[in-house]
């Protein structure tokens, strides 16, 4: 499950051998130190009139994940709920360095910082925090002695670390930036005796930590309980009844110079919690062990691999016949059939990539009788085609890639009736948002589809625009967590 996080773990391992030394890591703070220094002056009305809302958020079975080929997690979804609320895009930005999220907030490159963060006199001093989004403890991770499936409790606790007091001389691993971190200290002064308190490096995460503690690397960490209980699904060899806090506020950060962004959050998070929804959210996330075990143990899963479908390895290959990254690829052929070989739409559409019978004829395809890599083979092809004639209008390849998308979609023609229209009306013919796909959503009015201009008449133009809009923001999740690979990758992973 972990092996995307080897060479995370080897910079540890020599972090704690002391290969690094002192001085590099002062200057590293000192420089940290000036750069939280800087303020942004965003507010709810900047965010508003660019209609982006921009939050740091952590790749974490609770916060933000890819599962299936879709975008999931607790704060991710509550993240799209208040973004549409205030009228505006969510734009995710996923959490490098936990040490480093305070300072990105300060400096004006996210609005917003939702990873699963408890509130703390220290934090509060530098942030605002909302409205609590829940409580929860902070627990000690540790693992069970061998054999203890056949272990009474009682026995099983002489084997555990059941008080703080117990934790004096115990060595932890946790982050210096965390509230972890704050908590034992104190708690060193509330049980007068030294704990080993050693530090990791800031992207380490905690849930990182607990695989750490699972497979033997490391003797205890401290997670929030919430989290603590969803990783215990996966590795129920951890303990995690040892609390070592009361409990604690989790909520989201926002810059001290956003009061409106605040406010708007804080009546937006009362009203969610008195609604159904939540509470199905909720439940959804930390409520159902069955659930969060398919999430965590399926290699279709961020948490646990760097997949996306059973048919990476196609899509990568054919990705590099197309040009594109095999992300989008990915991301258009979860649009068409949620990775469902045998989906089949009302128009008679079949298999990964939904080809027409029309279409599909003239690859030599019997739609409903195909096979994957028929279907990823054919729709490879129909799409080259597609770029192929795109390519002498439209030079910017990023940018043709849309119209691309929407040909496939909706027919090459209407796609050109669109960009005439544009031309009329005096959009940029050449660029999709905002553009050509304003004129594509017209295209249901009879007065621009009986336009001269319009060779293909009525079309339903709201389909075209949700798709491309879709595919391209799905791909932006893509890559935020999967890794850009290469074939090699897949197969071995394969074997």
């Amino acid at each position: 499950m972990h092996n995307h996080y080897a060479l995370k773990i080897v910079g540890f391992c020599l972090l704690t051998l002391g290969i690094f030394n002192a001085p590099i890591c002062n200057k590293f703070n000192e420089t940290s130190g000036n750069a939280a220094s800087l303020k942004s002056s965003i507010d709810l009305p900047q965010i508003q009139k660019r209609k982006k809302l921009i939050a740091l958020i952590d790749n974490s079975t609770t916060s933000y994940f890819i599962y299936k080929g879709e975008p999931m997690g607790y704060e991710y979804e509550l993240l799209q709920s208040f973004a549409k609320n205030i009228n505006a895009e969510l734009k995710i930005v996923v959490v490098k360095d936990m040490n480093e999220i305070f300072n990105q907030l300060r400096k004006g490159k996210v609005d917003i910082v939702c990873a699963n963060l408890t509130v703390t006199e220290e934090r509060i001093m530098k942030v605002n925090f909302t409205e609590p989004l829940i409580y929860t403890r902070q627990v000690l991770v540790q693992r069970k002695p061998n054999g203890w499936q056949k272990m009474n409790e009682d026995k099983l606790n002489e084997h555990l670390v059941r008080s703080t007091i117990d934790l004096s001389g115990k060595k932890i691993y946790v982050r210096k930036e965390s509230s972890f971190y704050s908590r034992l200290v104190n708690l060193q002064d509330e049980i007068a005796s030294k704990i080993d308190i050693s530090e990791v490096p800031g992207d380490i995460t905690t849930e990182e930590l607990i695989a750490m503690v699972a497979n033997g690397k490391i003797p205890y960490t401290i997670a929030d309980e919430n989290v603590a209980m969803v990783n215990q699904i996966y590795f129920p060899q951890i303990d995690i009844k040892t609390a070592i806090s009361f409990p604690q506020k989790i909520a989201w950060a926002v810059n001290k110079n956003a009061p409106l962004l605040l406010a708007s959050l804080n009546t937006w998070i009362e009203d969610q919690k008195t609604t159904s929804a939540y509470v199905v959210l909720y439940n959804k996330y930390f409520k159902n062990p069955k659930g969060a075990g398919q999430r965590i143990e399926s290699k279709f899963s961020s948490i646990g691999g760097n997949r996306i479908s059973p048919y990476d390895d196609m899509i990568i290959a054919y990705s590099r016949e197309l040009g594109w990254d095999w992300r989008l690829l990915a991301s258009m052929i979860y649009q068409e059939s949620r990775f469902n070989p045998n989906a089949e739409s009302w128009a008679g559409a079949c298999g990964l990539m939904q080809m027409i019978p029309s279409t599909a004829e003239i690859y030599g395809m019997d739609t409903c009788g195909t096979t994957p890599i028929q279907s990823i083979d054919a729709g490879t092809r129909y799409l080259i085609k597609l770029d192929k004639y795109w390519s002498k209008i439209i030079t910017n390849k990023d940018e043709r890639i849309k119209f691309v998308l929407a040909s496939y979609n909706v027919g090459l023609g209407h796609v050109i009736d669109a960009r005439n229209l544009a031309l009329k009306y005096g959009k940029n013919p050449d660029v999709w948002y905002s553009n050509v796909e304003k004129l594509i959503l017209l295209k249901s009015k009879s007065l621009y589809y009986n336009d001269p201009v319009v060779k293909c008449g009525y079309c339903r133009g709201e389909e075209p625009f949700k798709y491309v809009r879709e595919i391209m923001s799905r791909y932006e999740h893509y890559k935020n967590i999967i890794k850009d690979t290469n074939l090699n990758e897949v197969l071995v992973d394969n074997i």
